[in-house]
């Protein structure tokens, strides 16, 4: 297995394809020359970038300024393609009857070698005609028929030419990048960019991002009016969809003073986001690897020559990024075209024999550097990796390749107009000037932008790359996804995500940042001076959820009715609830209260069975009989509060309450009115005997309970109880339980009551001293004193409870008071009639008090 993989690594290996720093090679392989032709009629100058020269040493040479002795050359032979694009188009327009009938194309290529004095040394000796290094201006030597300028890739290299032919109005057009600064015509009327402007493809990597949830992430541009530019849309579209920048780091003109701070918290993020073209972004890239970054996902706008550089290492710290490049139709004629070129094919190129020099392990014969021997029978580029040598159009071939249908179809349409305008002289061709093109081409441009048959419509789509670079060599560029603006909302990103291979360093699809998701149950917190990405998480509010799985501001309040779970993610219906018998509460009050009532029932038939007795009849027996009944009322009317109410249930709650109170409480003070009228000897006796014989104190009752009645009749017609609902009391359910309607009609009932009791105390308290035998004013007293206790205490306890618990609440109040009266007041008589029956007598009470009972 071993042996394998180091038998492919050996394979996918080749040393520098683009960098010729050899010295045991052919002395041919040194020589190039700054230019060559290709003939036609009308020439087109084409100004690419395919080799330079760099020094080790830079010893300079004292004869020849802005040169050193230790030159070395570099080839960068994937720009090659640029060559056969413009070959290409040319062969196919020359091959058109329809199109430039009977003239021919031809270009001369110079090389742009990336310093402004070359580039303007070759455009000079273009436009005056000579081989030679020297140019005369404003001359064109050898007469030749030059009709516009091909240059690029850099839009600095663009501008510069653009500076010198904008002057002579000569056509201009650029295969590189669009640039805006560009297409200012007031500074430069005559160049015109085939490139398509990048108007969506912020919007393109951010819906990215956004697919994959990476709201964190880095990015890197160039330092220039680019840069600026796509950082403002970025920092649009990003704010739109929430997504934060870590970072921005600017790619300075010089690395000097700027190289160790520009790689300082790289390590933020794991997704970067690199903008640029391929001049700007070269010696970035070289440090990339050079600095071994392999935990980011780098997302590009640039197919770069990531996979150049031979070195060492299997892993490549470029596989698995992402690369947008914009959407064009497979031309398969030109992978055809690219089968046919040889050196022997196109004897005038000066890079045919270099690229089968090296590839294909020709050798030069004898001292012509342009006859190749002992080469592969089966040599075509075709057959090279992809990652040396891609047949497919790149976006900077397809723009020669327009552009030279763009000067074709003017000059077309040019000699058509002159044809109509002017009649041939004695055999007098038509003169033509170069300027004279730029009507056609701001013609062709204006078009272009509905759509011409010769140019592809480019709909602002974009394909989605996926680098396959393990082990490094490898070099596929596989299509994972598209991304098109014209598609409806939501579907304008495609992808293939089992497709995607991410860096080694991932497991699974990357994740990116700043803080971790909140998730369900809980909102996001903004932090003060932080990014919106920046933020903590803290859990919803009662009754609120929040079930997405993205993170939410703000959380959502559950429905009424429902209520949210422990989790706080999903809303669930809350059930009815209310003090049933079939609780435990409910079932616990309503067998005391069952009890209780049995236990007045059975004191009442003690004292039935012992009515004549000295103790029954000393303490009003028919007072007695009336407190005993209505106290059974007052246990059994608890039961109202137990079971499901309704609004029939909820009067009857609080008019039994409130009158059989009443009624007890009245004969309560009844009985203490009559104890002090018995032993109060002070009245005068004509007043007592009056009261005493005609029963007075018995009115008490009735009166009281009018009272009691005409406040309850208020109440009921104003503002009386209904049925209601309790949602929040009780966690996930919903308690049924009776309002009380007015809660003053309900504290005056309550407070009538409280202002018996204490009436009753008071005349209890007044007789306390009087003989025991004969006097329950103690009793009555201590009674009256629980009971007044029991609701002054019932009133803040009732209303700091809630649901079912305050409604047990009332229940137990009624209970407690009402077993107050019957434990005080009747306790101790049921004591000395069962237990102590000789207490019970009239000879024992005439014996210890010595006043006849008569006279009671």
């Amino acid at each position: 297995m071993m042996s394998s993989w180091i038998l492919i690594f050996w394979l996918l290996q080749v040393p520098k394809f683009f960098s010729a720093i050899m010295f045991n090679i052919s002395r041919c392989y040194y020589i190039i020359t700054e230019e060559f032709h290709h003939e036609g009629d009308v020439l087109i100058g084409a100004f690419f970038p395919l080799h330079t020269f760099y020094t080790g040493k830079k010893m300079p040479n004292s004869a020849v300024p802005y040169q050193y002795l230790d030159n070395y050359i570099q080839y960068n032979f994937k720009n090659y393609r640029y060559i056969l694009a413009l070959l290409f188009a040319i062969e196919e327009i020359n091959g058109n009857p329809n199109l430039l009938p009977n003239t021919s194309l031809g270009f001369d290529f110079y090389n742009v070698r990336f310093t402004e004095k070359d580039t303007l040394d070759n455009v000079f000796i273009w436009l005056s005609a000579l081989v030679q290094r020297n140019y005369l201006p404003n001359y064109n030597c050898k007469k030749r028929n030059f009709t516009a300028a091909l240059t690029g890739t850099s839009w600095k290299t663009s501008a510069q030419i653009g500076t010198l032919l904008q002057f002579l109005k000569f056509p201009q057009i650029t295969f590189g990048p669009y640039d805006p600064l560009l297409s200012d015509h007031s500074q430069y009327p005559s160049l015109y960019q085939m490139s398509p402007r990048d108007t969506s493809l912020s919007l393109a990597i951010v819906s990215l991002m956004v697919h994959f949830r990476w709201s964190w992430v880095g990015l890197i541009i160039p330092d220039d009016h680019k840069g600026n530019k796509i950082l403002s849309d970025f920092r649009e579209e990003m704010e739109r969809k929430g997504i934060c920048i870590a970072f921005v780091k600017m790619i300075p003109e010089t690395w000097n003073l700027y190289f160790a701070k520009f790689w300082e918290n790289m390590d933020e993020t794991n997704v970067i986001i690199i903008y640029g073209d391929t001049d700007s972004l070269a010696s970035l890239m070289r440090n990339i690897g050079q600095r071994l970054l392999t935990w980011n996902v780098w997302v590009m706008n640039i197919e770069h020559h990531v996979i150049d550089t031979a070195d060492y290492f299997m892993l490549d710290l470029f596989h698995g990024s992402l690369i947008f490049k914009h959407h064009y139709r497979e031309n398969f004629e030109f992978t055809k075209f690219i089968q046919t070129v040889n050196p022997n094919k196109y004897p005038e190129d000066i890079y045919l024999p270099k690229l089968w020099y090296f590839f294909f392990k020709c050798s030069f014969a004898g001292i012509n550097c342009h006859v190749l021997a002992n080469c592969q029978t089966n040599a075509s580029l075709d057959i090279l990796p992809s990652h040396i040598f891609d047949v497919a159009m790149n976006d900077e071939s397809r723009n020669i390749y327009n552009g030279v249908y763009a000067v074709a179809h003017s000059l077309h349409e040019m000699t058509l107009q002159q044809i109509q305008m002017q009649q041939f002289k004695n055999g007098e061709g038509m003169v033509s000037f170069p300027w004279q093109l730029n009507t056609f081409l701001k013609d062709i441009e204006v078009r272009d932008k509905k759509s011409l048959g010769w140019r592809q419509t480019i709909d602002e789509e974009y394909d989605i790359l996926n680098l396959w670079n393990l082990p490094k060599g490898l070099g596929l560029k596989v299509k994972i996804g598209s991304f098109s603006v014209n598609a409806p909302q939501g579907q304008q990103l495609s992808l293939s995500e089992q497709m995607i291979q991410w860096p080694e360093i991932f497991s699974e699809v990357p994740r990116s940042f700043c803080t971790e998701s909140c998730g369900p149950g809980f909102r996001k917190v903004t932090m003060e001076g932080k990014a919106i990405c920046c933020y903590k998480c803290t859990p919803c509010a009662d009754n609120e959820i929040s079930n997405e799985t993205a993170d939410v501001d703000q959380c959502v309040k559950c429905p009424e009715g429902h209520y949210a779970n422990t989790e706080k993610n999903n809303c669930f219906q809350k059930s009815v609830s209310f003090l049933a018998y079939e609780d435990p509460l409910g079932m616990a009050l309503a067998s005391i209260a069952l009890c209780l009532s049995a236990l007045t029932v059975f004191v009442i038939g003690i004292f039935v069975k012992h009515r004549d007795t000295p103790i029954v009849k000393a303490n009003n027996r028919v007072l007695s009989y009336i407190l005993l009944i209505t106290l059974t009322f007052c246990f059994l009317c608890s039961l109202n509060f137990i079971g499901q109410p309704n609004t029939a249930a909820c009067i009857l709650q609080q008019t039994t309450f409130a009158v059989a109170f009443t009624v007890a409480l009245a004969t309560v003070l009844a009985k203490t009115i009559t104890v002090v009228l018995a032993f109060k000897v002070s009245f005068p006796g004509r007043i007592v005997r009056w009261l005493m014989i005609s029963r007075g104190p018995n009115y008490i009752i009735p009166i009281c309970t009018l009272i009691q009645l005409l406040l309850c009749g208020i109440w009921m017609a104003t503002s009386p109880p209904f049925n209601d609902q309790d949602a929040h009391s009780e966690y996930g359910h919903i308690i049924i339980l009776c309002n009380k309607g007015s809660a003053v009609a309900f504290h005056s009932v309550l407070g009538y009551l409280c202002f018996l009791a204490l009436v009753s105390y008071t005349m209890a308290f007044l007789s306390r001293n009087l003989p025991d035998t004969f006097n329950e004013s103690k009793f009555l007293s201590f009674s009256m004193l629980v009971f007044f206790c029991v609701w002054v205490t019932f009133l803040p306890v009732y209303h700091s409870t809630k649901g079912k618990v305050m409604i047990a609440m009332e229940v137990f109040s009624i209970l407690a008071s009402s077993t107050a009266l019957l434990a005080f007041i009747f306790g101790p008589k049921c004591y000395i009639i069962l237990l102590r029956p000789e207490k019970n007598l009239f000879r024992h009470t005439r014996k210890k008090n010595h006043i006849p009972v008569a006279k009671i």
